[in-house]
């Protein structure tokens, strides 16, 4: 495998490079936000603070959380990896439910910040970072933690890395611990997005006019969708790799919008509110 960073050697992670390299420079918490929000969560805006970024994580989490049946009781004695953390818009909530909370990403530069966003608005004695180095595997000891979750970051990780961390994130979870894993699956503009994508992910490579390029959102949007995977593509995988006998309660969560059927049986199909039509979610149990 190669050693170099993987924004090195992975052309969707072009924009957090650019976005990265932004939040190295003495900005202020507020500054970084309104220069980076977009990578996030789609804010931006010269009013945006740090406060509002972490608030709309908040809502986010506690919705969440809520319909994956974690209580506040039950959250507040475990440990929680989270799967692509960024600068902390959700690892804010995590820290503040959890009794200790991994953030990893793959720029180590929103780690950083991670740990000045916690400082300002969580409880960094609860905060643990790690730097996903390889963009595929996690730095982390087996069964040592409770609950794994990630949000809109797997579908821009390469096909085969997504899958690899859907498996790392049953790896490091406990027995009666659960993941959390929120997928992109193929709707019918994804015959024009997923050629789009893979256009500006060439541009980017280009030396006068990709560094510039990687910073428009509307070209992100494009280039750093990376993967599309359904869900029998994600618990074919966990077939294969005898990962499926290590779950129970398995239960594919998608939007209202769309009906959805999958090929392995005792897996539970259900809708969550206010999921994009284009999203999914993989929710079980660890028994290992």
């Amino acid at each position: 495998m190669s050693t170099e960073s993987p924004k090195s050697w992975r052309t969707q992670f072009t924009p957090w490079r650019a976005a990265g390299t932004r939040t190295e420079s003495g900005a202020t918490a507020d500054d970084v936000v309104r220069d980076t929000g977009w990578v996030f969560n789609n804010e931006t805006g010269k009013s945006l603070t740090l406060a509002d970024f972490v608030r709309t994580g908040d809502d986010e989490v506690r919705r969440f959380m809520k319909h994956f049946g974690l209580t506040s009781e039950r959250l507040a004695t475990s440990t929680l990896l989270e799967i692509g953390s960024g600068i902390g818009r959700m690892t804010v909530a995590f820290t503040n439910m959890c009794a200790q909370v991994v953030a990893t990403d793959v720029d180590a530069a929103f780690l950083e910040r991670c740990h000045q966003t916690i400082a300002i608005h969580g409880r960094p004695d609860r905060l643990t970072t790690v730097h996903v180095a390889d963009g595929r595997s996690l730095a982390v000891s087996s069964d040592t933690v409770d609950h794994v979750f990630s949000y809109i970051v797997l579908q821009h990780c390469q096909h085969d890395d997504a899958l690899a961390l859907t498996s790392e994130a049953i790896r490091v979870t406990r027995r009666g611990g659960t993941i959390m894993l929120n997928y992109r699956t193929w709707v019918p503009l994804d015959v024009l997005l997923v050629p789009l994508g893979s256009l500006v992910r060439l541009l980017w490579r280009l030396p006068v006019i990709g560094k510039p390029l990687s910073t428009k959102r509307w070209a992100t949007r494009f280039g750093w969708q990376a993967n599309r995977l359904s869900p029998d593509e994600v618990l074919g995988h966990l077939v294969r790799h005898g990962e499926m006998q290590k779950l129970s309660s398995v239960k594919v969560l998608h939007s209202h919008r769309r009906t959805r059927s999958v090929r392995h049986t005792g897996v539970e199909i259900g809708v969550l509110k206010r999921t994009n039509r284009s999203h999914w979610w993989l929710v079980a149990e660890v028994v290992k």
